[in-house]
């Protein structure tokens, strides 16, 4: 099973990466978190995202096409960053994320999401 992780953005990710020690130790457990992933053969792809206010986005109406520069208000509702897992099931996926180091420095929520494959479009 493909599932795709989503590392919610706060304020705080928002404002970008400042390089204080708190970030970088931060991002040192990451790394770490990342390399058991690896290992344990589970990491597909995955990396953080600029914040929203470096990003487009295109508003479709029928044949019409509208770009929307940012930053992006709803900042719980934006993603700061993703994995790209492949488990067994979604209690494994849970069970890993239960494991990761908090991706924020404060409050922060990860989400999980399967991916459609081929059986479920047949």
């Amino acid at each position: 099973m493909r599932v795709m992780v989503l590392v919610k953005a706060t304020e705080g990710s928002e404002k970008g990466f400042l390089h204080t020690t708190e970030e970088m130790e931060m991002m040192e457990a990451m790394g770490r978190f990342n390399d058991e992933l690896r290992k344990a053969g589970i990491l597909r792809d995955g990396d953080g995202l600029k914040p929203s206010s470096h990003g487009k986005r295109v508003a479709f109406d029928g044949p019409g096409r509208t770009v929307i520069d940012g930053p992006f208000a709803a900042t719980r509702e934006l993603v700061a960053g993703f994995w790209l897992w492949e488990v067994k099931d979604m209690d494994e996926a849970v069970a890993w994320v239960k494991r990761c180091p908090n991706p924020m420095l404060g409050p922060s929520e990860i989400e999980i999401r399967p991916l459609y494959e081929m059986a479920d479009l047949q």
